[in-house]
């Protein structure tokens, strides 16, 4: 049974079954979730919604003494006006320092497997599910972030950016709370066995030799044993060990094939792959989310898991953030942000106008989902234009610093 109430009314145990307005204007980017922090009760109540539905099926009630809940066939009050940008600034910001504490307890991490300490695995699983509260809190704000690493960086930072994605693809996959969490934790620690690379291979600015890519082919084998030590769970283990597998057995470390190769494994395979080939690296720059995902879709079959890839991209959006498009009216735009649940007409910042040939200064924040006269034509590859700084216009537009939000009746497309 569903009930409307209003913020005041919250409590903890309820279950949220949906939030009035848009996750723009609550923060809330997946609003059906159980109330258990007050940390995210604070938040609600703070929110500025003016309403929201709860399952009485699956949590709480209100307090006998609350005031009368809404009957339910009374439709809400509208949200109050909010400010898109602040909002989406307020969750990069709270993301950013998840990421912060995340890099420092991973780059820890690393350091005492080098020191031969084995994993504590109450730390590592404490991590985790810190990685997955944020990502089901609000995944596209984490997601973005876990983007910004450097050469310096990438190591720790894509553990944790492959511990978000995993956790955002089990949730589409519909596993279970249990296998969600250990989706987290095997991205977490699937690349542990790289302590023991030599870092001169691991960070090399050119291709390997043969002997060097045996030597980088020993990391899974390594970690899996050094994870040995203290992690118990045979499925975290296993993905740490065979996510570099390939469907046609052509992978390492055992050329495993098909149905040899077990769920979790299939998983961290395609999150280590598209946020390895969507990074910069000493030895090459990143492809861009799109065209990652373009050369991804080739590789299904004989080296990534079809059906899986296919709940990835459900996952990223068909335009994951960071994409770079070309719209109806001739401007060119990145994707800054996902609408909730609809895939083709993400949030974009657009910031080109091909037809006159110009920069649109100051950028424009449009939300295609709310803007029928405009829409994509197609996905452009960043390699065919010379623009230096999209790195830094796409940091400026999902931090909300640089573009102009504009109310999308004001535009002329």
């Amino acid at each position: 049974m569903l009930k409307h109430i209003v913020p005041s009314q919250l409590r903890l145990g309820m279950y949220i079954h949906a939030l009035d307005g848009s996750w723009l204007s609550h923060g809330f980017w997946k609003s059906s979730f159980k109330l258990k922090t007050t940390a995210d009760l604070q938040r609600l109540q703070a929110s500025g919604i003016a309403g929201l539905w709860i399952d009485l099926a699956r949590g709480l009630d209100v307090q006998p003494a609350a005031a009368p809940a809404q009957p339910i066939a009374t439709p809400a009050a509208p949200p109050a006006p909010v400010d898109a940008p602040s909002l989406w600034q307020e969750q990069i910001e709270q993301a950013r320092q998840q990421c912060k504490q995340a890099q420092s307890a991973v780059t820890q991490m690393f350091h005492e497997a080098r020191m031969g300490h084995a994993i504590e695995p109450e730390q590592a699983e404490a991590l985790a599910e810190q990685i997955q509260q944020s990502v089901e809190r609000h995944p596209a704000a984490l997601l973005s972030v876990v983007r910004l690493k450097n050469a310096d960086t990438y190591t720790y930072m894509h553990s944790v950016a492959v511990s978000a994605l995993m956790v955002a693809l089990a949730r589409q996959l519909g596993l279970s709370t249990h296998q969600v969490k250990r989706a987290a934790l095997a991205g977490l620690l699937h690349d542990m066995g790289k302590v023991y690379t030599n870092p001169d291979i691991l960070n090399k600015p050119g291709a390997l030799t043969d002997e060097e890519f045996a030597h980088m082919k020993l990391h899974p084998g390594q970690g899996h044993a050094l994870l040995q030590q203290s992690i118990t769970d045979a499925e975290v283990l296993d993905a740490c060990l065979h996510h570099h597998e390939h469907l046609d057995g052509k992978g390492y470390p055992h050329g495993l094939r098909g149905a040899e190769i077990h769920l979790m494994a299939r998983m961290t395979a395609i999150c280590d792959v598209y946020d390895a080939i969507t990074s910069n690296r000493p030895y090459k720059s990143g492809w861009s989310p799109a065209i990652a995902l373009q050369r991804m879709a080739q590789w299904c079959g004989t080296h990534l898991d079809t059906h899986i890839f296919s709940a990835f991209v459900k996952t990223l959006g068909v335009y994951p953030v960071g994409s770079l498009l070309r719209l109806q009216s001739g401007r060119l735009a990145l994707v800054f942000a996902l609408s909730e649940n609809k895939l083709l007409t993400p949030q974009v910042v657009c910031f080109y106008d091909t037809y006159e040939a110009r920069r649109i200064d100051p950028p424009v924040l449009l939300d295609l989902s709310a803007t029928p006269n405009e829409h994509i034509l197609l996905r452009e590859d960043p390699e065919n234009w010379n623009f230096s700084d999209l790195d830094d216009l796409w940091q400026d537009a999902i931090t909300a610093t640089t573009p102009t939000c504009i109310p999308t009746s004001a535009l002329a497309v």
